[in-house]
């Protein structure tokens, strides 16, 4: 039943939508080329670079001493050999830890600060995704203090910034209201790009499994918002998103660039 769902999607999608750019769908390496090197670190988005990735999507905290940190869980347990909160260590501390994340030949990798990625990212020219993790903890001032340090460094307008917390994207449009934002989601609720558009909010970046459901895909395409679809690793859905003229998010930009390259041979 799924395959036969999945072909009628494909088909359903096959054609760009009235009204959508024909320009090629975007490939963004979800926190770097993760398949490759360990999450959210400088080698994994020197590495998306490499593959031909069009952005990166990354990851914001804050620490206790109010810096920002690139790092994807709450807690240091799954990608650190730390334990505890990202909110109760300084930054200081937090770069005493490997991030390695259990893969061979990154020894001394660490939790990079989000000033020490966009330094990196500028001279590419790739965009940026920034996630500001509030969906569990609201950290204090942390839109203001992202988008003041993507302003200092002269990338305003390659920064997307998108949250699971729709308050913070919210917060985020008040400081700046030329921003680009997107909401982050995961469950299935109505007319999304409804209330994406009457907030002035120019993105959605649904999971993969919801533009899976009904005419979702097609609706979300046929918005004129932006779509990126997480996390997006099977050749066969790639192929059927990039067809369609959604961009992905995944973590493994060189097979995504490889789909692509392909398409409409």
């Amino acid at each position: 039943a799924f395959r036969l769902s999945y072909t009628l999607m494909r088909k359903r999608a096959a054609l760009p939508p009235k009204g959508r750019s024909c320009m090629q769908p975007k490939i963004f390496a979800h926190r770097g080329a993760s398949r490759y090197a360990p999450e959210n670190t400088l080698p994994a988005f020197a590495l998306a670079a490499e593959q031909g990735a069009d952005g990166v999507e990354l990851d914001v905290h804050l620490t206790r001493d109010d810096q920002l940190v690139v790092i994807h869980d709450e807690t240091l347990e799954r990608t650190t050999d730390g334990t505890g909160w990202v909110k109760d260590c300084t930054l200081a501390q937090l770069q005493a830890l490997s991030a390695a994340n259990g893969m061979d030949g990154f020894a001394g990798v660490r939790i990079p600060t989000l000033r020490q990625v966009l330094e990196q990212l500028r001279p590419t020219g790739l965009l940026v995704n920034i996630e500001l993790k509030t969906s569990v903890i609201w950290y204090a001032g942390i839109e203001q203090k992202t988008l003041e340090l993507v302003r200092d460094l002269g990338m305003a307008d390659r920064v997307i910034y998108s949250s699971f917390n729709h308050y913070s994207i919210g917060k985020v449009r008040a400081l700046d209201p030329s921003a680009r934002t997107a909401y982050l989601y995961a469950d299935i609720f109505c007319d999304v790009e409804k209330y994406a558009a009457a907030r002035g909010v120019g993105g959605l970046h649904p999971g993969l499994w919801n533009v899976k459901m009904a005419e979702f895909l097609h609706t979300y395409l046929n918005s004129g918002l932006d779509v990126r679809v997480w996390t997006v690793n099977d050749p066969d859905d790639l192929r059927w998103l990039l067809e369609a003229g959604a961009d992905v998010i995944t973590n493994d930009p060189a097979l995504a660039v490889q789909v692509r390259d392909g398409l409409g041979r």
